[in-house]
């Protein structure tokens, strides 16, 4: 999986009492050493914010309705065993009753297996993400983005849909059993942790069991019985009606866009609060706001900075010196900027992804800002920018705004009474240590120890606000001998990463210990799982190697192989007479045919990055011998090898990609057959696309150094476990990286 610059641009990382948008300069987060063969980062006091772990098992909560809100309360566990007739279906009719809830009564409401009960349809369900792993869209219930942190998803949840969250916790699965009586309805669920897989925490199922009940009256219980998850969100989400907005101030601009457009030429700032909990912020321009879909979207932005004091005069309004940004961008995914595709997304502590656009208005809206909270005046500022140019083309210099009439929903759910007053929305996230920023880990190393480093992977002792145990990569794209070009991909931002020149690619975020992916292997009794599974090949690979054994560290492999050959792969397009077509965008496409060149373990293998190994029974069908996931671990393709300068474009084959793929059948090994249609494809439709890739095979770089990190919160001490994983990962990356590009280049893990 990657993070494309696009993509993290405008999320916050806490910095002391400000904060910065995660395309600034990165900055030391901790003190780095040399331990044996690892670089070791102690991180500051508080780098990584505080951990909120679940904390009412065996206790009931009571959410009780009144006009002004609902009021909650923690009792002892109330439990009914007689769980009702299991569902398989998320949808449930109420047929003694109407549910009374966020200003309607409801005959009907769908059930989570992740956890929450919704009402009616979402008006603007999230994205799930890309990339290889798994995060489909529970049909019932609440969803959130596959990379969404727990700790800002649950404030981002605030009016999307009228829903309950009992135990929200992405890519559960299990059971849920549902019971209506006269005056109530329970529901309760019995589910698991996902497990067994490369983004899992667990190899065998876990027991979570909790349940809601919904009363006539409109009260709301939920219980919580065993829970092995310790994060989740938890609250009750009605949604507050617009006509509860209330005007809180207008910014008028000091400064106005001249040749930029009307639409980017902002007059004025509107902040405002509906119903006592969102802040929404409206930017007002000349002219009509560009509609999502046009072509001219990609790139523009509209910011508005938060802070809690008055700016100093040299550095009024600007981001960097902010406690809070929220930025709304317009994109146009990777290699699909065709007009059609364009979008605009809300980024920030806070604030929900949806944007609304009316004439000449752009609108967002959130969550107060945890520095910003319980605030009585704090200072604006805004501004919006056109696409590739850095300064801004109109602004709103700082100005005082009195915040008034605002409450915060987030609360400690353990200490509230019934006279801690009535919320209109409330709700807990129980969340894991804060997310580091990717600058922010690669300026420690990098100013710690030199720019010794082309990639950089980090793990560590304790787990981070992520629901999978991966990590997506990103990197400024140095080179060792120059920028490389005819990627599809450009350098860039070298110094946000304090890097002179040579750093390439790393992680994004640490990978836990304790997770699948940092075992050398499977325990003997872990159950057999699917074939993205690495259980499922354990009698193959065992077969296959000298020892008996499967290979270690199967699953580091895969992940660490994967995420640095991002910084190669899969960006290109093929260029076939007059039209363009997209290889990737960001993964090799499925239908790509991608055959390794030095293959990991197996004979044959699909590249790391995506693609397959088809077979074509020249029929109209099209037989798949290996697919796109990138486990068990293999190697890279022919394309891979020449976008890294490892073999020439005269050693590629001709290949082909499949469109339009439809099931068919299956052949006697169990392979998948399709029907597609074929297109062929030579490198030279490649260099037509982009270039020629340079420095050429005959001047690239060929040999790498990867740092691998081990990180330890302040004040603490790696223990065994991580150093001897750690080193495991280590030694088996030189190998593989040795013989999955024949030998042609070499890779040190050296911190010295």
């Amino acid at each position: 999986m990657l993070v494309t610059v696009v993509g993290v641009v405008g999320f916050l990382q806490a910095s002391g009492v400000c904060a910065q948008e995660r395309e600034e300069q990165g900055k030391l987060i901790g003190k780095v050493s040399v331990v044996g063969n690892l670089i070791l980062m102690e991180l500051d006091e508080g780098a990584l914010g505080k951990e909120n772990l679940f904390d009412l098992g065996g206790h009931s909560l009571r959410f009780t309705p009144t006009r002004q809100g609902y009021r909650v309360e923690n009792l002892p566990l109330e439990w009914d065993a007689d769980f009702g007739q299991k569902i398989t279906e998320p949808h449930v009719a109420l047929h003694n009753f109407s549910f009374p809830f966020s200003g309607k009564n409801w005959d009907a409401f769908t059930v989570g297996v992740t956890g929450s009960i919704r009402f009616g349809e979402p008006e603007n369900p999230p994205s799930s993400g890309m990339g290889p792993g798994p995060a489909p869209r529970d049909p019932g219930g609440v969803s959130i983005g596959r990379f969404d942190a727990l700790s800002e998803a649950a404030g981002n949840l605030v009016n999307t849909v009228p829903a309950i969250c009992v135990f929200f916790k992405p890519r559960m699965s299990g059971d849920r059993y549902v019971k209506e009586l006269a005056d109530r309805v329970v529901v309760t669920w019995d589910v698991t942790e996902p497990y067994g897989n490369i983004q899992d925490f667990t190899w065998t199922r876990t027991i979570n069991r909790f349940q809601a009940v919904l009363h006539k009256d409109g009260a709301i219980d939920m219980s919580y019985d065993q829970l092995a998850a310790k994060d989740a969100i938890i609250g009750v989400y009605p949604v507050i009606s617009a006509e509860a907005e209330k005007p809180l101030s207008t910014l008028s601009a000091a400064k106005h866009a001249s040749s930029a457009g009307a639409h980017l030429d902002v007059q004025k700032l509107k902040l405002s609060v509906v119903g006592g909990v969102l802040l929404k912020v409206t930017f007002e321009t000349a002219g009509p706001v560009l509609p999502a879909g046009d072509a001219g979207v990609a790139g523009i932005a509209y910011r508005v900075s938060f802070c809690s004091h008055a700016p100093a005069p040299e550095s009024a309004g600007a981001a960097a010196h902010a406690d809070a940004v929220w930025t709304i961008r317009g994109f146009a995914p990777r290699n699909r900027g065709n007009g059609t595709a364009t979008r605009y997304v809300a980024f920030g502590e806070g604030v929900s992804r949806a944007v609304q656009t009316s004439g000449n208005t752009i609108s967002m809206g959130g969550i107060l800002p945890p520095p910003l909270r319980g605030a009585k005046q704090i200072y604006v500022s805004a501004d919006a920018s056109a696409a590739g140019l850095e300064e801004p083309v109109a602004q709103i210099s700082a100005k005082a705004v009195a915040l008034g009439g605002t409450r915060n929903p987030e609360v400690d759910l353990s200490s509230l009474k019934p006279q801690d007053g009535a919320f209109k929305v409330v709700y807990e996230a129980f969340h894991y240590y804060a997310l580091p920023s990717p600058r922010d880990m690669s300026c420690t190393v990098v100013k710690g120890l030199g720019d010794k480093f082309d990639f950089l992977a980090y793990y560590s002792d304790f787990r981070v606000d992520n629901q999978e145990a991966g990590t997506p990569s990103n990197g400024p794209l140095g080179a060792v001998g120059g920028a490389v070009t005819g990627i599809g991909a450009k350098q860039h931002g070298l110094e946000s990463y304090c890097t002179p020149g040579r750093f390439q690619w790393g992680f994004v975020q640490p990978v836990y210990a304790g997770s699948n992916q940092m075992q050398e292997r499977s325990p003997a009794d872990a159950p057999v799982g699917t074939d993205h599974d690495i259980t499922f090949y354990q009698k193959q690979l065992a077969e296959i190697s000298a020892d008996g054994k499967m290979p270690p560290y199967m699953y580091a492999m895969s992940q660490i192989a994967h995420e640095m050959g991002h910084r190669w792969a899969a960006f290109v397009s093929a260029k076939v007479g007059e039209v363009t077509i997209p290889l990737g965008p960001v993964h090799w496409a499925r239908g790509l045919q991608a055959r390794v060149a030095f293959p990991y373990r197996r004979p044959t293998e699909a590249s790391i990055m995506g693609g397959g190994v088809w077979q074509d029974n020249f029929d109209g069908t099209y037989t798949q011998l290996d697919d796109d996931y990138y486990v068990p671990a293999t190697g890279w393709s022919y394309l891979d090898l020449y976008l890294m300068g490892l073999i020439s474009s005269a050693e590629v084959p001709d290949f082909f990609i499949l469109r339009n793929l439809v099931p068919a059948n299956k052949d006697a090994n169990g392979h998948p057959i399709f029907k597609a249609d074929r297109t062929k494809l030579t490198i030279q439709d490649v260099i037509a696309a982009e270039g020629p890739r340079l420095p050429g095979v005959d001047k690239s770089q060929r040999e790498f150094n990867t740092g691998i990190a081990i990180m330890v919160q302040h004040g603490d001490k790696p223990n065994a476990e991580l150093i001897e994983r750690a080193e495991g990962i280590r030694k088996q990356w030189m190998d593989y990286f040795a013989i999955t590009t024949g030998h042609r280049a070499s890779m040190t893990a050296n911190p010295r």
